[in-house]
């Protein structure tokens, strides 16, 4: 495949969803999909015109064979995929109750193939020249994945203002994954001093900064030298912060079919924005739009918007303003 416009780095798995409501004990089917948060941006992008790529690794077993070929099938270049000899892909169940925030079952034992990336698998002149870095504060929880994203950031350095390239940080908080937010807290601030742009809902941003008020994260945010700080603040909108301005777009009313993957999809349609060129308040508008869509739907990469899909329902609410 061409070169990447994106080059995503971290979670894969694969997604077991419940054809029942309900607890686990009483649900007899599952769906299998495509999942894991670094994967779902980059087929959200994907989705919306752009050539993307997922550094990551599966297990030596038939689901990360399934892997390599749902992203072949999204237009995701599967070529920085590795295999983990030992490890098994991971695999996350769902639990559609409630729907709007479903419990993840995730089995990840010892450890995810993804969290095992070292220098040797990273294709740095990639790291170095793609328009688009994404990482997350997944990717940093444990060795020896956390030496290895951070050098990547090391090696790319802070792209300059107005150099069409970004690095963003994923928040991507999950508990299950780290010793104490005291841990994550650290980490967080060594790669806030490398990204461009910061994106975390109200949890995500506390642990990072140490509030959970969205214009005090804001400020905390951009002082580390970002260009723009999201903070996603459920049934209120999003807050969307620069060094100079600031403002809240509104959320998209839906019927919640299931809350995974809206993230995801907001993060695919972020850097449809920023490749685009966009201001950050139209990028917002149509990254609310996309996790909209996205949680009206059962599925996370399958369920990504297209582009028509996200001009309906912007056009729609603008001719309704």
């Amino acid at each position: 495949m061409s070169t990447p416009d994106l080059l995503t780095i971290g979670r894969v798995g694969v997604d077991l969803y419940p054809q029942q409501t309900g607890p686990l004990k009483d649900v007899s089917t599952f769906a299998k999909f495509l999942g894991g948060t670094a994967t779902n941006v980059a087929v959200g992008a994907a989705r919306l015109g752009h050539r993307t790529a997922v550094l990551t690794k599966v297990g030596a077993d038939g689901f990360g064979d399934y892997v390599r070929e749902a992203l072949e099938g999204f237009g995701v270049d599967p070529s920085y995929v590795g295999t983990s000899e030992d490890l098994l892909t991971p695999v996350v169940f769902c639990e559609l109750d409630p729907p709007e925030d479903p419990p993840l079952l995730f089995y990840r034992r010892p450890t995810a193939p993804d969290l095992t990336l070292v220098e040797d698998d990273v294709p740095w002149d990639l790291v170095t020249d793609v328009p688009i870095l994404w990482v997350t504060g997944t990717g940093v929880s444990v060795e020896p994945a956390r030496s290895t994203q951070l050098a990547m950031l090391a090696r790319r350095g802070r792209p300059e203002p107005g150099s069409g390239r970004h690095t963003v940080l994923d928040l991507d908080w999950r508990d299950m994954f780290w010793p104490s937010p005291a841990e994550a807290r650290a980490e967080y601030t060594a790669m806030l001093d490398q990204v461009t742009v910061a994106v975390g809902n109200r949890a995500e941003v506390e642990v990072a900064v140490g509030t959970a008020d969205p214009h005090e994260a804001a400020d905390r945010l951009l002082a580390h030298g970002l260009e723009l700080a999201l903070v996603k603040m459920g049934g209120e909108g999003v807050l969307v912060a620069t060094p100079e301005t600031r403002s809240v777009v509104p959320p998209h009313p839906v019927e919640v079919v299931c809350g995974l993957g809206a993230g995801d999809a907001f993060g695919g349609a972020l850097v449809h924005g920023l490749l685009s060129g966009w201001d950050p308040v139209r990028t917002a508008e149509y990254a609310n739009a996309a996790g909209a869509i996205v949680a009206s739907r059962l599925a996370c990469a399958d369920a990504m918007p297209t582009l028509d899909e996200l001009e309906a329902i912007v056009t729609a609410r603008g001719a309704h303003a």
